[in-house]
């Protein structure tokens, strides 16, 4: 139980540093620069540091979610407990919350606001669905195949992701609920939040079934354990 109270504490704390970094480096961005492309590149380059520090820093703590888009894809492959799992996405959506929070605290700003940046159509809900396959693609894939680069490598797909994609990749549930919250650079109405959310899940599930087929999970379940055993050891 001690394990499980460590764990959600690192997910609310990396979840508040995440969100606190990727809303007020945008504020930053906006203040400095002269152009849109230009606080997009300090946002970018803001939001992917941190993750590279935070997934180092806690992945052996809680194993680095941060994202209910993450948590649930995790607890359907049975990595993680469907109790955990629950305390997982609370302490991610409250630690974005209050790393908005802090974020306005920091600029001078009102603590909770709604934003009005307006942030719907299909091409936004196919970006959304698309940048979280990506993720968890990566995740799922880096993982299994080299561990020890899953950190630099999330953080890559995210800056990548802020380029590729129409919605500049917020691929995570609980920061597009704090970035509702912020009438600033990095901000989404409310009303397009929950699109977002759906659209964000969908593109995660779908990265589960495709790279559980790539991996050939459902095979070497099938298989006798000495077989599988006799092809790890070939590879």
């Amino acid at each position: 139980m001690s394990d499980l109270k460590r764990a959600v504490a690192a997910e609310a704390l990396g979840a508040l540093l995440l969100s606190g970094v990727v809303i007020g480096s945008g504020i930053m961005a906006s203040h400095l620069a002269r152009d849109d492309a230009t606080a997009l590149i300090a946002n970018t380059g803001a939001t992917a540091a941190i993750l590279f520090v935070l997934i180092t820093a806690l992945g052996p703590i809680s194993g680095a979610h941060f994202n209910p888009a993450v948590t649930l894809v995790m607890t359907l492959r049975g990595e993680l407990r469907a109790n955990a799992g629950v305390l997982y996405v609370a302490a991610q959506i409250f630690g974005c919350i209050a790393g908005a929070v802090i974020a306005h605290a920091m600029f001078g700003l009102p603590l909770v606001q709604q934003s009005l940046h307006v942030r719907s159509g299909a091409q936004q809900l196919l970006s959304e669905s698309v940048a979280t396959f990506a993720l968890l693609a990566t995740i799922l894939l880096v993982s299994k195949a080299r561990p020890q680069a899953v950190a630099a490598a999330v953080s890559l797909i995210i800056a990548a992701g802020y380029w590729w994609t129409a919605s500049t990749s917020f691929a995570n549930p609980a920061i597009t609920v704090a970035r509702a919250l912020s009438d600033t650079f990095a901000g989404i109405r409310p009303e397009d939040a929950p699109w977002f959310i759906l659209a964000q899940l969908a593109g995660a599930l779908a990265a589960a079934g495709v790279c559980g087929w790539l991996i050939g999970e459902g095979a070497q379940k099938n298989k006798p354990a000495a077989q599988v055993r006799g092809a790890r050891e070939r590879v």
